[in-house]
């Protein structure tokens, strides 16, 4: 009781155990990390989480995942897009690994969203979305990305996809970021830009292996069944395919 009035009254490691025992009364199937995760202490990353007040939200493990990724695409050739951008977090992170890339030719980073929320679900997508849900704005996104030159550094396409992925039929790409929700904004996602994609780039589908994305799931199933590259799963939730690089089924 009372490292529950007072935490800092205890130790890391018996407030720990106190978590713990109390998630095992109140969601038993609940998985808890280790407390001793080194990059929990990487003070750049924590930076970059404050801005987009992240911090101690659910995602950090989500975005340190993209960090990591990005860093086996730095000698990709090819730009980078991202379909389902909200507030531009993971574009800012994308941003910064292009700013870093090896390549002589600066990559462009192409963002995609309607800017009017989710567009409707159909049947394969079950009942957790509606029509509208994770709309953001992009005056906010362009804000949150003030660092980075527009038409520049990135470039934005408003709209609902697939209807703006013309424009860039004649690009290739190191690096896609999926992130939807739904079936069909997913595959076709999947269908326009896996055969863009270079050899080594990696494809990432940020809800993947979340059970209130089932249409992704089967937008995966569906794409990738006689596709010599198989979507991993991740722990965090996503999954990604690297361009050439087989996997078992």
């Amino acid at each position: 009781m009372r490292c529950l009035i007072n935490p800092s009254s205890c130790d890391k490691y018996t407030n720990f155990r106190l978590l713990t025992a109390l998630a095992g009364h109140l969601l038993p199937s609940y998985k808890f990390n280790w407390p001793e995760i080194e990059w929990w202490n990487d003070d750049e990353f924590n930076r970059f989480l404050m801005k987009f007040d992240e911090l101690n939200g659910f995602d950090c493990y989500r975005r340190w995942t993209l960090k990591q990724l990005l860093r086996l695409t730095a000698h990709v050739d090819g730009d980078t897009a991202e379909c389902g951008v909200f507030r531009g977090c993971s574009s800012y992170l994308i941003l910064l690994a292009n700013k870093n890339s090896t390549k002589t030719n600066q990559k462009v980073h192409h963002i995609f969203d309607s800017f009017e929320g989710l567009s409707d679900p159909s049947l394969v997508d079950g009942n957790h979305w509606s029509r509208g849900d994770l709309s953001s704005s992009v005056n906010e996104v362009i804000s949150n990305l003030s660092p980075f030159t527009i038409d520049k550094d990135f470039l934005i396409y408003q709209g609902w996809i697939p209807d703006r992925f013309d424009e860039l039929n004649d690009r290739e790409f190191s690096f896609v970021h999926v992130d939807v929700d739904l079936y069909q904004p997913t595959i076709d996602s999947f269908r326009f830009f896996y055969p863009r994609l270079k050899k080594g780039g990696i494809l990432l589908c940020d809800d993947y292996g979340f059970d209130t994305c089932p249409g992704v799931k089967k937008a995966v199933e569906e794409y990738f069944e006689n596709k010599p590259e198989q979507m991993l799963a991740l722990p965090d939730g996503g999954g990604f395919i690297i361009k050439g690089t087989p996997v078992l089924g």
